[in-house]
């Protein structure tokens, strides 16, 4: 079925909304979530409360790409997740590995909020992700957003690890001149 149709049942209440978003998109949300709590439990609860968060969504929001849609609420819910998790036992996850490479840009999360609010941060790099060549962006979107390893990329791109990680440092040594540009952070 195509996400138009979809979101259509979305917009009649239709409880075959939820059948036909698992049945389309129910393996790709669960691949964000596990990339991002390594734990194939805890990903298909975030993914079955993905679904109840593109009920309470849908309406008023029409996404315009469903499938981004689903993800970014896939993601968030899995950040949450993983968020109480470590406050239970703390330790070092990919999503916060990833977070820790991107430091290097951004400093830590109480130096950009006292800065400016968070989205517009995301503004500022979202239409930096959009002037980088397609590939590049997409890789800087696969690791940083989809917390995918070096050597997923790789493969999916075939390229080598080495060559990945010389396109991430590139791409954060850039987006740290841009936000230095925009203001966002000082040298």
């Amino acid at each position: 079925m195509d996400d138009s149709r979809i979101i259509e049942l979305y917009w009649q209440r239709s409880e075959n909304a939820i059948t036909e978003t698992e049945k389309k998109y129910g393996a790709y949300c669960n691949t964000v979530a596990f990339n991002i709590l390594q734990s194939k439990e805890d990903a298909e609860e975030c993914v079955n409360d993905t679904w109840l968060g593109a009920w309470d969504a849908i309406p008023p929001n029409r996404p315009t790409i469903l499938r981004a849609f689903l993800a970014k609420i896939t993601r968030n819910l899995s950040i949450k997740r993983l968020e109480k998790k470590l406050a239970e036992k703390r330790g070092g996850t990919a999503e916060f590995i990833v977070l820790e490479e991107l430091e290097e840009c951004i400093g830590d999360q109480t130096d950009v909020e006292g800065i400016v609010e968070f989205h517009e941060l995301e503004e500022v790099i979202r239409r930096f992700v959009r002037k980088l060549p397609e590939r590049d962006g997409n890789i800087f979107v696969r690791r940083y957003f989809f917390t995918d390893s070096a050597a997923s990329i790789a493969e999916r791109y075939r390229i080598s690890e080495n060559h990945v990680m010389v396109i991430l440092s590139r791409t954060r040594k850039n987006l740290k001149k841009e936000l230095m540009k925009e203001g966002f952070i000082c040298e």
